[in-house]
């Protein structure tokens, strides 16, 4: 039997196929959980709770929902609606992973410095810088180059339009190049002196 395309499981799973919906599940959990634990600094079970939520919504609506174009946007978006309404109910203020908003070339960036020489890899390192980010420009970086997304659908997800979200991209991009050449300057003049 040949692979299904993501709108032939989606339509499967609409017409009530279990397996189908199972798949859709699998295929899509991981990026999911890695998207919904960027948004918010809540616990495991929290993102998983959300996940489930969103999972169980599409099974008890399956016959009234269109298909989506793109099902990994779809399910990412629905992910971050049901996370927002949740804390918004609970009345939990929304946290973010990283609180500190430095700006280019400040004498705060040493700390930074300091975290990257503690880090181990070079993978670490761009994880402090990323983290050093505002938090909407972490998430940005992270809808466009770990889920892939095109900015129209990152406008989307962050309510805003299109040229707004590849500005937020651009921003934070140029804020990581800049912490990434004050860290070769200060690697370059520990190696001189």
């Amino acid at each position: 039997m040949p692979e299904l395309t993501e709108q032939e499981l989606w339509k499967a799973f609409q017409e009530g196929d279990e397996e189908a919906y199972t798949k859709l599940y699998r295929l899509y959990i991981k990026d999911m959980y890695r998207y919904g634990s960027s948004l918010v600094a809540a616990s495991e079970a929290f993102v998983m709770d959300c996940i489930h939520d969103v999972f169980t919504e599409m099974w008890i609506k399956r016959e009234r929902l269109s298909v989506p174009a793109h099902v990994k946007y779809y399910l990412l978006k629905a992910l971050k609606t049901r996370i927002l309404h949740l804390l918004e109910r609970k009345e939990r203020p929304f946290t973010p992973l990283s609180e500190i908003d430095l700006e280019m070339f400040d004498a705060e960036d040493f700390e930074i410095l300091e975290e990257l020489d503690m880090a181990a890899s070079r993978q670490d390192k761009l994880t402090a810088l990323i983290s050093k980010l505002p938090q909407r420009q972490q998430e940005a970086i992270k809808l466009r180059f770990v889920e892939n997304l095109n900015y129209s659908q990152i406008g989307d997800i962050l309510e805003m339009n299109t040229q707004s979200a590849k500005n937020l991209v651009s921003r934070a991009v140029e804020k990581l190049r800049g912490w990434i050449v004050l860290t070769v300057i200060h690697f370059f003049n520990i190696f001189l002196g």
